[in-house]
This record gives C-alpha cells, sequence and structure tokens, in this order.
C-alpha cells in the first residue's frame, strides 16, 4: 500500500510543455535548414550551426531527458564536462595558428 501511495504523489509534467520543446526544436531545425537554402558560407554558417545544434541538444537534455528537475551536481557532472572540451578545443585552435604564424615566419611562406 505504501508503495502505491509514493507512486501516486510523483510529479506529472504537462503535455503542453512537450509540445512547446517540440515545436521549438521543429523552428531551431527550420532555422538550420534556412542556413543552406540561403547559401551561408564560412565562419557565419558553422557558428549558426552549431549555434542551432547547441540549443536543440539544451532542449533535448533539459526536457525529455529530465535534466532541468534533477540536482544540480548530477547537471554539473553531466553538463560541465563537454563545456571544457569546447573551452580546450578553442584553447587547440588558437595554438594552432600560433605554430602556423610562427612556421611561416621562419619557414617562409606554405607549399
Amino acid at each position: 500500500m505504501a508503495h502505491t501511495e509514493t507512486h501516486a504523489e510523483q510529479q506529472q509534467h504537462p503535455i503542453k510543455l512537450y509540445l512547446l520543446v517540440w515545436g521549438l526544436l521543429f523552428v531551431l531545425s527550420f532555422f538550420s535548414y534556412l542556413i543552406d537554402y540561403f547559401g551561408l558560407q564560412g565562419f557565419l554558417r558553422w557558428s549558426l550551426i552549431l549555434i542551432f545544434m547547441m540549443l536543440k541538444a539544451g532542449l533535448i537534455v533539459a526536457v525529455f531527458m529530465h535534466m532541468a528537475w534533477e540536482r544540480l551536481a548530477l547537471t554539473y557532472a553531466i553538463l560541465l564536462p563537454p563545456l571544457l572540451v569546447l573551452v580546450f578545443v578553442a584553447l587547440m585552435v588558437s595554438e594552432s595558428n600560433y605554430v602556423l604564424l610562427t612556421r611561416l615566419a621562419f619557414f617562409g611562406s606554405s607549399p
């Protein structure tokens, strides 16, 4: 009997929330397809694609995987490592530019 009472006390999220998130995912996907439709190129293209991708992944993790209602420590354990990877990637990109410029300065032009 106690198990049935605790099960009945669990919180149910309204279907409106899931439909709203589904609609937002649809809109973000539409915007990412517009990038190809308008033929954007270069840094702007990849920046917009990555921004829309991260927004969609964040919505999915927050709502459909119920991370918005989890403890803060669990949220940090899941979200902090990918953010640190992005920071390290940015550091590696800046380092690669430095190495390229140094090699060009000492060894001449690229082949």
